[in-house]
């Protein structure tokens, strides 16, 4: 059964990914945090092996999904270049302070994280039609926020990248394929905190390498990548507003259910 579920998480996962350029984590880390604590690993590692896991399955999505958007040429990879270093530096740290946070707090940020997101989209704040994406300075800065909150909630950045570019007027598609493209080096540096932050805790369960459980991680991995390129599909043929509307309905949904599971 829980392979099951890890399947049918991954394909979610995989046209989430896809649709609205997100990782899956924001699906991920609720379940897998239920699925946990429902088989009694120890509560203190719970969401970490969570955040592990989701970011390592995110190596696999993102490139499944930024491959369908590329083809479409709906990745500006200029704009990729300019956060990746940021992204990487700010998702390291982030990792290593997460890595020393309970459960609970990790748990709270995640939460107001979705809805301060959700608020935005639903709310359909626009920017200045002059706004532009920032100078090399603001781009490190921007891509270092986008990584430690990443880190914090186990996503492959797209929660937080969206709204960004979208801030910055560039066209939602290629907002959506260029955040699929930004998971990667977001989810390369986050598996690596967690792992060696895991490593040497000795109480995890079988088959964990550091904070990730790897038989969640096979399961989600392969299903993810195969509904991924449907995902892709979905996006370029939605109109932007249903998209928007898509994307804040999941964050609400997700924000909420973590929120109840905190009482």
């Amino acid at each position: 059964m829980d392979i099951l579920l890890y399947i049918a998480l991954g394909a979610c996962a995989g046209v989430l990914a896809g649709l609205l350029g997100v990782g899956g984590g924001t699906v991920i880390v609720p379940v897998l945090t239920f699925v946990y604590t429902a088989h009694h690993f120890p509560p203190e590692y719970t969401l970490h092996l969570a955040l592990g896991t989701s970011m390592a399955s995110i190596l696999f999505t993102s490139v499944a999904s930024l491959r369908s958007h590329h083809k479409r040429g709906a990745v500006d990879w200029m704009v990729v270049r300019r956060l990746t270093p940021g992204i990487v530096a700010g998702t390291l740290a982030g990792v290593w302070l997460a890595a020393g946070m309970s459960t609970k707090v990790l748990k709270l940020i995640f939460v107001c994280f979705a809805y301060f997101v959700a608020a935005q989209m639903l709310l359909n704040i626009k920017p200045k039609p002059s706004r532009q994406l920032p100078a090399t300075g603001g781009m490190l800065a921007s891509g270092g926020a986008i990584g430690v909150v990443s880190s914090f909630v186990g996503i492959g950045g797209g929660t937080l990248s969206v709204p960004f570019m979208t801030w910055c007027n560039v066209p939602l598609h290629t907002v959506i394929g260029t955040s699929a493209a930004l998971g990667f080096p977001i989810a390369a540096a986050g598996v690596a905190g967690y792992v060696l932050n895991g490593w040497r805790v000795a109480a995890l369960p079988e088959h964990s390498l550091g904070f990730v459980y790897l038989p969640a991680l096979a399961a989600i991995a392969v299903a993810s990548m195969l509904t991924a390129p449907l995902g892709a599909r979905m996006a370029h043929a939605l109109p932007v507003a249903k998209l928007k509307k898509l994307f804040a309905c999941l964050l609400l949904l997700v924000g909420t259910r973590m929120l109840v599971s905190l009482f």
